[in-house]
């Protein structure tokens, strides 16, 4: 049995190990891992008194001798280096007075190969007293420690990947998620837009049972949290607002099977701050039937959007009076003869004497007048009313659903802004010429727009004409 044993077995007289250790006690020693430690000759001195008397096949097969005498010469190439540490623990469960001792440590087999090994030693029954005969045995699990190192290797990669990816990563629990799915499915609803919207309470539940398991750096970074702590008592904070709606969108997407799905999104800082992000959410591989571990991704696109934000307001505003431009007057033109609201009334401005302005002060002087224009016409709006500025010095009020009345009231409002604006600017007053016309449902609104031009060119003829007659006289702000 000894020789056919499918371990490594070795047989000891450790008998020499019990005088020596009496000589310490009797010296002072209490602590044999330290006495041991500190010089590591001692170790060697509790070596010399290990005798071996025997080993099986499977020993000298794993250590690669040729015999039990050549295994035994080469001991100091078998028990080196990393190795001691464990077994001054061998040694000191010996001490501590254990009949039985284990370890997990490092041999070499007599060609060098490294062998990681979990070690049993028994003192035999009938030995207790001197020691005299103790039982190894050896496995070898060198293959099963470079698979925990392997393991280890990758879990530590995969930890650092997470920990400092560039963007913000959610581990979150979706399993409870999954199971009030279930039972809804359970109980026959086929349309789950539907359902919801017969039962908004129900996302808000769902969003109560999700679970976040672990956040990297760049989320607390993103979300302005000095820790993890700190961030996951304040998820109200960060999802508010418009996330209700995008959550719902993520739940249908759910119910229908789609376990990974991209969208934008809103979320907010910790500090107030709007965050717009791109979420990309998936049910991690081996949890598909459970939910239970889930990798959301988010992606801060804040400077995207305002960027974009940005290029789309100047697409349809003026960047010198911060009014609507030409191109989104005439949309919004097409967009209220398709759809009102009826009646709408139109209001063309003119900027007079902006080429004078010009060349007496140069453009800065002429960019003032305009911005000032933008001021005045912007204040008068409201609502769905809007102003816009269609060509170097001409302006367009639209005002839909306003009749006539309502009409000349805007304007009775514009000459009272503008006579307070010159109030503060008067060595250099504006001077407007308007032009009212208003369209009934049906009529064409290119048309009311010519009615209103036609207006607005007839009182910008009077304001210069009454100036040609009388240059010394104050004139009137608005015509």
């Amino acid at each position: 049995m000894f020789e056919l044993a499918p371990v490594s077995l070795w047989l000891e007289d450790y008998s020499g190990l019990k005088p020596l250790f009496a000589r310490w006690r009797a010296e002072g020693v209490t602590d044999l891992r330290s006495w041991l430690r500190a010089d590591p000759t001692r170790v060697a001195e509790c070596a010399q008194c290990i005798q071996l008397l025997q080993v099986n096949r499977r020993t000298l097969s794993l250590f690669g001798a040729s015999s039990f005498e050549h295994l035994k010469a080469n001991l100091h190439e078998v028990f080196r280096d990393d190795m001691l540490d464990q077994h001054v623990e061998e040694l000191a469960q010996l001490w501590d007075g254990e009949l039985q001792f284990s370890s997990r440590t490092v041999n070499y087999s007599l060609d060098g190969r490294r062998l990681a090994i979990t070690l049993q030693a028994t003192v035999l029954p009938g030995h207790e007293h001197d020691w005299s005969r103790v039982l190894i045995a050896i496995d070898d699990v060198t293959e099963q420690a470079r698979i925990e190192r392997a393991l280890r290797a990758s879990e530590g990669h995969a930890r650092g990947l997470f920990e400092h990816s560039p963007v913000s990563l959610w581990v979150e629990d979706f399993s409870s998620i999954r199971r009030l799915l279930d039972e809804v499915r359970a109980k026959g609803i086929e349309d789950f837009r539907v359902f919801l919207d017969v039962h908004p309470e129900f996302v808000d539940r769902c969003m109560r049972e999700i679970r976040v398991l672990d956040v990297n750096r760049q989320t607390l970074a993103m979300f302005q949290a000095p820790d993890k702590r700190t961030l996951l008592n304040q998820l109200d904070t960060v999802f508010r607002g418009e996330m209700r709606a995008n959550f719902t969108e993520q739940l249908v997407d759910l119910w229908e099977g789609r376990t990974s799905h991209q969208r934008e999104v809103v979320n907010y800082a910790l500090n107030g701050d709007k965050l717009h992000v791109y979420l990309q959410f998936s049910v991690l591989p081996g949890h598909e039937a459970r939910w239970d571990q889930v990798l959301i991704s988010l992606t801060d696109i804040t400077a995207r959007r305002k960027a974009e934000a940005y290029l789309e307001y100047l697409g349809r505003h003026d960047v010198l009076t911060g009014l609507a431009n030409r191109a989104y007057f005439i949309e919004e033109l097409q967009r209220l003869e398709r759809r009102g609201p009826w009646p709408v009334t139109v209001v063309m401005v003119d900027l007079n004497g902006l080429k004078a302005a010009n060349d007496r002060g140069g453009h800065a002087a002429g960019d003032a007048l305009l911005r000032r224009t933008g001021e005045v016409l912007g204040k008068v709006v409201e609502g769905s009313m809007s102003a816009s500025r269609i060509g170097g010095d001409e302006f367009a009020l639209l005002l839909p659903g306003v009749d006539e009345r309502g009409g000349q009231r805007v304007i009775e409002q514009l000459r009272d802004l503008l006579a307070l604006n010159n109030q503060y600017h008067a060595s250099a007053p504006l001077h407007l010429s308007l032009g009212m016309a208003t369209g009934q449902h049906g009529a064409r609104l290119e048309a009311v727009i010519h009615e209103a031009d036609q207006a607005m060119y007839e009182s910008k003829r009077s304001f210069y004409a009454r100036r040609e007659r009388d240059r010394r006289s104050g004139f009137s702000s608005l015509d």
